[in-house]
C-alpha cells in the first residue's frame, strides 16, 4: 500500500504543479488585452534588444517568455505516470472525459501557435485575431480544466462495466460550470500576480490593480460552488473534515492573495495564488480517497482498483524517484537564471 500511496502523490504532485506552473501561464493569455500597449509575439522579426524594459501587452508576454512551453513538462510526466502507474484509471479517466479533454489539448495547440505567430502578423487586424486565439488558448483550458474538477468533486455518472461518459447533462449544471468559471478567474489572477512579480513598476502596477478585483471575483464566484455542496447539489466528499480544512485553506490563500496584492507585495501574493491553484487537486485526491474516480451514485474506483500490480510498481519507483528532482532542479534553474523583471536581468523576448 506505501507503493500505492507514494504513486497517488506523485500524481498528485505532477497535476499540482502544472497548475501552478501552466495556471500562470493560462492567465497571462487570458489579461493580453487588458494590459494595454501594443508588441509582437515570440518569431517577432525585430531582434530583442537589452533597452528599456518593454511594457503592455508584450511585456506581460515576456514575463513568461522563458518558461513558456517549459512548464508543460509536469502536464507530460503527470500524463506518463497516470499511463504507467494507473493504467485502469487512465482508461475510465481519458475516455469519459474525452470531450473536455481534446477541448485542452486543442485550447493548448491554438494558444502556442498564437503567441508564437502573432509577432509575424503583417496587420493590425492580424494581430488582433492572434490576439484573440491567444485569449482562447488561455481561457479554454482553464474552464475545461475547472469543469474536469467540478466532475470529479461531484462524482461521475460510472456504468456497470466501471466506464462512464459524460454528456452536456453532467457538465451543464450549476456546480460544474461554478466550478469552471472560478478556477478560470483563479488562473487569471494566478497570472496577473505573476505579471505584477516579472514586470517593471508600470506594468506591475496595473497587473496589481487588475489581480485583486480578479481574486475578489474569484471569492465571489468561489462560493457558489460551496452553497451548492452545502444544501446538496455540489460535492460529494467520502472525508468531509479534510475537504472542509482543504476548502477553508483555499479560502484563506484567496484572502491572503488579495491581502498582498492590495499592498503591493506581489512576491507574497504570488505565493499565495500558487498554493490556490494547487489546492483544488487536493481537494480531490483528498477528499474522496481511497476512491481515485467517484461515482455520482455512491462508491466508485478505488486506489487498488487503478493501480498497476506491485512488481510494476516497484520497477517504477526507480524513475519515479529521479522524475521529480530532476523536473524541479529544472524549474528551479530555470527560475534563477531568469529571476528579476522583465528587461533587467534578461531581454525582451516577444
Amino acid at each position: 500500500m506505501s507503493l500505492e500511496i507514494f504513486w497517488l502523490a506523485l500524481l498528485g504532485l505532477l497535476l499540482a504543479g502544472y497548475f501552478v506552473l501552466g495556471g500562470y501561464d493560462y492567465g497571462v493569455q487570458m489579461l493580453h488585452p487588458f494590459l494595454g500597449g501594443r508588441g509582437g509575439g515570440p518569431g517577432a522579426r525585430e531582434a530583442p534588444s537589452p533597452g528599456p524594459p518593454p511594457t503592455g501587452r508584450n511585456a506581460a508576454l515576456d514575463a513568461m517568455a522563458p518558461f513558456f512551453l517549459g512548464n508543460e513538462v509536469w502536464l507530460v510526466a503527470f500524463t506518463g505516470v497516470l499511463f504507467g502507474a494507473f493504467p485502469h484509471l487512465e482508461g475510465s479517466l481519458l475516455s469519459g472525459l474525452y470531450p473536455l479533454i481534446v477541448a485542452i489539448l486543442a485550447g493548448l495547440v491554438v494558444g502556442n501557435a498564437a503567441v508564437q505567430l502573432r509577432g509575424r502578423a503583417r496587420s493590425p487586424r492580424g494581430r488582433r485575431w492572434w490576439g484573440a486565439l491567444i485569449v482562447c488558448g488561455g481561457a479554454l483550458p482553464a474552464l475545461c480544466w475547472g469543469l474536469v474538477l467540478g466532475l470529479l468533486l461531484h462524482g461521475v455518472p460510472r456504468r456497470a462495466d466501471g466506464s462512464f461518459h459524460i454528456g452536456p447533462g453532467e457538465v451543464l449544471t450549476p456546480f460544474v460550470l461554478a466550478c469552471g468559471a472560478t478556477t478560470a478567474l483563479l488562473f487569471a489572477a494566478h497570472g496577473a500576480a505573476f505579471v505584477a512579480l516579472r514586470s517593471a513598476p508600470e506594468l506591475a502596477a496595473r497587473a496589481r490593480l487588475l489581480g485583486t478585483s480578479l481574486v475578489r471575483a474569484t471569492g465571489a464566484v468561489g462560493c457558489l460552488p460551496l452553497l451548492l455542496t452545502l444544501f446538496g447539489a455540489g460535492a460529494s466528499p467520502v472525508n468531509r473534515a479534510a475537504s472542509a480544512v482543504l476548502a477553508a485553506l483555499l479560502a484563506a490563500a484567496l484572502a491572503g492573495a488579495w491581502w498582498c496584492l492590495s499592498r503591493g507585495h506581489h512576491a507574497r501574493a504570488f505565493a499565495a495564488t500558487s498554493g490556490a491553484a494547487l489546492l483544488p487537486v487536493a481537494l480531490v485526491g483528498a477528499g474522496h480517497y481511497p476512491y481515485v474516480l467517484k461515482a455520482s451514485a455512491g462508491g466508485g474506483m478505488t486506489l487498488r482498483e487503478a493501480v498497476t500490480d506491485s512488481a510494476t510498481l516497484t520497477v517504477l519507483t526507480a524513475f519515479g524517484v529521479v522524475l521529480v528532482p530532476v523536473i524541479l532542479a529544472y524549474q528551479t534553474w530555470s527560475w534563477w537564471a531568469f529571476r528579476g523583471r522583465t528587461g533587467r536581468r534578461h531581454p525582451s523576448y516577444f
